[in-house]
């Protein structure tokens, strides 16, 4: 079985290579990447897994690719997938979401392949939730609200399509917040888990800048959000959607407490105006139901546990610098 990841370099691509990897044995593994990528996250994948340098909005580059390979599946992950950078560069990200999945289809439709693809879509597609609609089903109306949310509904409905006028048997996947070791320091448990490390290694005066501490959010550990892909791919039906998510939210607060109360450190909350955007979802809830049901799929991972994996790896990154200072 040929398996291609687009965006392997990232954090849920280079968790789905390991976990194929440990869980697949037989799969050869290719993942596209773009030559700015940082590599760190696939290192240790080294001699195990074929990267090809791509940029999914090439559509030549990307027929290429898909032709020379010719991949069993497809892991589409490549996105520009954080919500604040879509309201600085809407065009950006609408290009490289919609127009890099555009390619990758029209590759495989062309080549005149038959393998299963999976789009990783997002939560945020749902948008303003409004409290009588929790927890959110497949089913829910999609009311984006902000640049990254309408380039992930965009993409849903061009997954939708291909599957519907050409066959391609497509999964979508709709997946919550999902978060642990190599997490950017952009997103919100990883900033908030580097900050505390910062000032438990000395490294920074004992306060944690903030943004909108009262949404709430469904958190899945990354390493269940991979073998949730997996399944969906493998077992789930073609043209069909799957909500990826635990069906509990916390609070950012929640998840702040949660990770100073690990580390045993003493801060001071200041909210930083530049975290706050213009938009925001007060609260996402996910239901999977219609996953579990398809696959057995749920999530083993508890979410203190996800803290304290992501506590170390940020230990193991700074930890050296701070031996420096």
């Amino acid at each position: 079985m040929k398996v291609l990841i687009t965006g392997i370099t990232g954090f849920a691509g280079s968790h789905l290579a390991d976990y194929l990897l440990a869980n697949e044995p037989t799969a050869e593994i290719a993942g596209l990447y773009r030559w700015r990528s940082r590599t760190e996250n696939v290192e240790h994948l080294a001699g195990r897994v074929a990267l090809v340098e791509c940029d999914v909005r090439d559509a030549t580059a990307t027929r290429e690719a898909v032709e020379a390979f010719r991949p069993d599946c497809i892991f589409h992950l490549a996105a520009q997938s954080f919500v604040p950078s879509s309201w600085r560069a809407p065009q950006e990200t609408l290009s490289t979401n919609l127009l890099g999945q555009l390619n990758i289809f029209e590759a495989v439709r062309k080549s005149g392949l038959a393998c299963r693809i999976q789009v990783a879509g997002s939560s945020e597609e749902y948008g303003l939730v409004h409290p009588h609609e929790l927890p959110i089903t497949e089913d829910q109306p999609l009311r984006p609200l902000s640049p990254y949310a309408v380039s992930k509904v965009a993409q849903d409905a061009l997954a939708y399509q291909y599957f519907m006028s050409y066959r391609l048997p497509i999964i979508r996947t709709r997946g919550f917040n999902h978060t642990g070791p190599r997490r950017p320091s952009v997103f919100v448990c990883s900033d908030f888990a580097r900050q505390v490390v910062e000032i438990e290694l000395g490294l920074r005066a004992p306060e944690i800048q903030v943004g909108n501490l009262e949404a709430r959010r469904d958190f899945t550990d990354v390493r269940d959000t991979v073998r949730a892909y997996w399944l969906a791919l493998s077992q789930g039906e073609p043209g069909e959607v799957y909500n990826v998510a635990t069906g509990v939210s916390w609070a950012i607060s929640e998840v702040l407490d949660k990770l100073v109360a690990l580390a045993g450190v003493k801060v001071r909350i200041v909210q930083d105006p530049a975290r706050l955007r213009p938009s925001d979802v007060p609260r996402l809830e996910g239901d999977a139901s219609r996953l579990k049901a398809a696959t057995g799929w749920a999530p083993a991972i508890p979410f203190e546990t996800t803290l304290r994996d992501l506590l170390d790896y940020w230990r193991g990154r700074l930890a050296p610098t701070a031996q420096r200072v």
